[in-house]
């Protein structure tokens, strides 16, 4: 299969975990005859910096031409203290997203048994967890009008969905449902919220399309709790944007690290694929974070385009990784110098070498990742 990928490493630690995520992919296109070819473009505090805006038109463009998108994170902390700014890194994202339509964000959560005891969590609450997240991305709070009185002394921002937009991730999350545990929970505020009420409206008319799968209804907050006390009584997780946002980010707890948690932006046309963790750029240039996210997101790429024996083969060689411990010091209690990259290096080598499961230790402390 040939593949062009539009590569947007964007701020802070995105550069470094989206370097390990091409090389993967690099490595799965040498050993089944693929050609993947990567395109670079900026975006966010990086494409500010360069070209004044957050999201520059070539960028944009690159992106349409692309069969894919693998996006990297964005954010630089100088924004986060300057409430005036009228720039910023995260319009970019914003943008992209409505640009190219993409209105579904799937979020999977599941719990690594080697994983278990790093969750702040009981063993026994959180142990076979697997749930998957249906965010609706493109809508919402984050694009509704917003407001600032002149004198600055009030603000606003408008929650607005229309029914098609509820719909159409409605739809996925159903039809994601039925091939699972054929149960979807609708998380919101309809006690409190009119957007809210007519989720739950257009979702119980929805619900006789989908007689195999059990509809339930929560309100957000008691779904926050829910997610930490019983997180197995989920399957399929139906919400609006910021609601959204919030859970899956709260969900990483489950899983021991906001590191390992990935995502699918899909619209009618296009698709991108990203770790849902942000620039964190105290750690820039450490060698300190985690890639597997973006390792994981490059799966859900292969996955897209129905290559599933290319992305076992790269979920094997995460597991092992985790297995043995050779992970970023996020969730390393064993070694204390594997770096991003050789967490990439094991689990490109491991792709290329899959039924050599003896480590070299001592390759790996001088940095070279060696299986034999």
């Amino acid at each position: 299969m040939k593949l062009h990928i539009a590569v947007l490493p964007g701020d802070g630690i995105g550069p470094e975990v989206i370097a390990q995520a091409v090389k993967v992919l690099k490595a799965i296109a040498m050993e089944f005859g693929h050609i993947f070819t990567f395109e670079y473009g900026l975006i966010g505090g990086a494409a500010i910096a360069k070209t004044a805006t957050a999201l520059p038109e070539e960028t944009l463009s690159m992106c349409k031409k692309a069969d894919s998108i693998l996006f990297g994170a964005i954010g630089e902390p100088k924004y986060n203290f300057d409430p005036n700014a009228k720039i910023r890194p995260e319009q970019g994202l914003l943008k992209l997203r409505k640009e190219l339509d993409l209105f579904a964000n799937i979020r999977p959560i599941i719990a690594y048994d080697d994983l278990l005891n790093l969750s702040p969590l009981k063993n026994k609450c959180i142990k076979d967890s697997d749930i998957i997240i249906y965010r609706e991305l493109s809508a919402g709070i984050y694009y509704g009008e917003k407001t600032l009185s002149e004198d600055g002394q009030s603000a606003s921002d408008i929650c607005r969905y229309h029914r098609f937009e509820i719909e159409r991730i409605a739809h996925l999350a159903f039809k994601a449902a039925q091939s699972r545990k054929q149960k979807l929970t609708l998380v919101d505020k309809a006690n409190v919220l009119e957007s809210s009420r007519l989720w739950r409206k257009v979702l119980m008319e929805m619900a006789p399309q989908y007689t195999n799968v059990t509809l339930d209804f929560l309100y957000i907050d008691n779904a926050a709790m829910q997610l930490i006390l019983n997180p197995r009584q989920f399957d399929v997780i139906l919400t609006e944007n910021m609601f959204g946002d919030i859970l899956s980010e709260e969900a990483s707890v489950i899983v021991g690290s906001i590191g390992l948690l990935a995502s699918a932006s899909l619209g009618p046309k296009y698709a991108m694929f990203e770790p849902i963790h942000g620039a964190y750029s105290k750690a820039t240039d450490k060698g300190i974070a985690n890639p597997i996210a973006s390792i994981l997101s490059a799966a859900m790429l292969l996955d897209h385009f129905g290559l599933l024996e290319e992305a076992a083969l790269v979920r094997k060689a995460i597991d092992k990784s985790l297995n043995l411990h050779i992970t970023t010091p996020d969730l390393n209690t064993k070694y204390d110098n594997i770096s991003t990259s050789k967490v990439g290096d094991f689990i490109e080598d491991f792709i290329h070498n899959p039924e050599e499961t003896n480590l070299n230790f001592t390759n790996i402390h001088l940095g070279q990742s060696t299986i034999i």
